[in-house]
């Protein structure tokens, strides 16, 4: 789908108009979004504009990390939104002119969707061309990361509290899990964090500076978002040390019951190995209370040798 807007010098709206009527009307700037085109569609993009061929190929074939690239009469952005159902990033091209944007995605994402309405639904935002809609776009998508951050930190408050009573290879399960989320989401922000800093440092953005304080809480935005990502993996290693701790615990006082249970039987063991021998001539074997006899000793010393491992506290866990 494509959808176009447009506004033009005698401050009226423009929506919908064909990208071959482009250069009828009279347009103070206007805005073409590719929403998961279809292949006539990306023709029109590569046929219609004359962007770079490079350009043209990160936004057809490959995902890229958030990058910029100057070309003349145009700047070509590549930013990552999210998914939602796996946190992997999902590529947005955007090619800014100064009095034009286009922007292409594959996926129909409600960040674009949020933009679209904040830009066209506001009389008030349309004399502010190109470079307030590239914020918007910019804005939307960083705040979409917030959600899937609280999400995580919610998870792991759960972990925490553990009430449902899961037991110890779950946690230490969902604990990785939420280490891998976190990894996708450091590896998004952190480029994400990158791009704008440069866009905030960069001599060549003369439209950008008009707005860079509003770039500027974006970044701020995205510094706040990587303190809570690394905040939420220290407490994942808190976690994981601590379930990896627990579990050796248990393991070791589960060791030392089988140890102790072994410990006590092999005397019994040695006792009956020995009675077990069938001598003709054993001193006992005739004897009429031989049998309770030894029955009685190897309950003494079981006795005996537990109360002794008890009062040496092997038996406190």
């Amino acid at each position: 789908m494509i959808r176009t807007f447009g506004f033009k010098k005698d401050s009226e709206p423009y929506f919908n108009f064909s990208l071959d009527s482009l250069n009828d009307h009279d347009l103070q700037w206007y805005w073409i979004d590719f929403d998961n085109p279809n292949e006539s569609e990306i023709e029109l993009l590569q046929k219609h504009f004359k962007f770079h061929p490079l350009a043209i190929e990160d936004t057809l074939f490959s995902l890229n990390k958030p990058k910029l690239d100057y070309y003349e009469g145009y700047t070509f952005f590549i930013l990552n939104a999210l998914k939602d159902d796996t946190l992997d990033p999902s590529e947005v091209s955007l090619f800014v002119e100064q009095n034009s944007i286009i922007s292409f995605h594959t996926d129909s994402l409600p960040e674009i969707d949020a933009a679209w309405e904040r830009v066209t639904g506001d009389r008030s935002h349309w004399d502010k061309g190109a470079i307030f809609v590239a914020h918007q776009i910019f804005d939307k998508i960083v705040d979409h990361f917030f959600p899937a951050v609280y999400k995580i930190e919610d998870k792991l408050d759960a972990l925490d509290a553990n009430l449902d009573r899961k037991f110890i290879h779950k946690l230490l399960d969902e604990v990785f899990q939420i280490r891998g989320d976190l990894l996708k989401l450091r590896r998004t922000v952190s480029s994400m964090r990158d791009l704008l800093y440069r866009i905030l440092n960069s001599e060549r953005l003369p439209g950008f500076k008009e707005h860079k304080m509003y770039f500027s809480d974006i970044h701020d935005h995205l510094l706040k978002l990587s303190d809570m990502i690394e905040s939420s993996r220290e407490i994942t290693s808190d976690l994981r040390d601590s379930y990896l701790s627990i579990n050796s615990n248990r393991m070791n006082t589960n060791m030392m019951v089988l140890t102790v249970i072994t410990t006590i039987f092999i005397p019994l063991t040695f006792i009956a190995g020995i009675y077990g021998m069938n001598f003709d001539y054993m001193p006992e074997l005739t004897w009429k209370y031989g049998y309770f006899l030894v029955l009685g000793i190897m309950t003494c010393i079981g006795v005996l040798m537990f109360l002794w491992f008890k009062g040496k506290g092997w038996f406190d866990s």
